[in-house]
């Protein structure tokens, strides 16, 4: 039975406990974007805070693309979300390759080059992702400039949270 299966077959006794009430529209009071690394799943444990509080956007990388900005902006002006988390994480796939790498190994093994140039978003470093992950996220005109928007990597060793901090000359920026 493939997975897809076993989660169907599993889902009538969720819906037997499923609360009609988590059906009512969404009124988050944050909005986190963090990788789609399945370490990173449990944001309620992770962060302290109730599931319904959490608006949740997960990406690879975690990669702040237009599509990404696009929801932070529903979430904060459509949904109301206050504050804005950018999630890394130690550990990360996306610092194993380049997009350059992977784009020359896929054509190869699939013999498609077609896609190429496709951007997967890969980074070295966690902290200068965060980084350039808050000035993006910061210098959106339609997030209001009094949104706190911070960044945290998460070490998946520990469990802890680490702040990155913008260099003073970033944050004039």
């Amino acid at each position: 039975m493939s997975i897809i299966d076993k989660a169907l077959q599993a889902n009538p006794n969720y819906a037997k406990n499923y609360n009609p009430a988590l059906g009512k529209h969404p009124a988050p009071k944050i909005v986190v974007v963090t990788c789609m690394d399945p370490r990173l799943s449990d944001l309620p444990g992770i962060l302290g805070l109730p599931q319904a509080d959490i608006d949740v956007i997960r990406t690879g990388g975690p990669a702040v693309t237009e599509e990404v900005l696009g929801e932070i902006v529903v979430s904060n002006r459509i949904l109301g979300s206050t504050e804005i988390l950018l999630l890394n994480h130690t550990g990360c796939g996306f610092t194993t390759f380049t997009d350059e790498d992977l784009n020359a190994k896929l054509s190869a093994s699939t013999g498609d080059a077609s896609p190429v140039p496709m951007r997967f978003f890969s980074y070295k470093d966690p902290e200068e992702n965060t980084r350039e992950q808050i000035k993006k996220v910061r210098s959106h005109p339609w997030i209001s400039k009094d949104v706190p928007v911070r960044g945290f990597i998460f070490d998946v060793n520990t469990g802890r949270l680490s702040e990155v901090k913008l260099f003073e000359n970033e944050r004039a920026a």
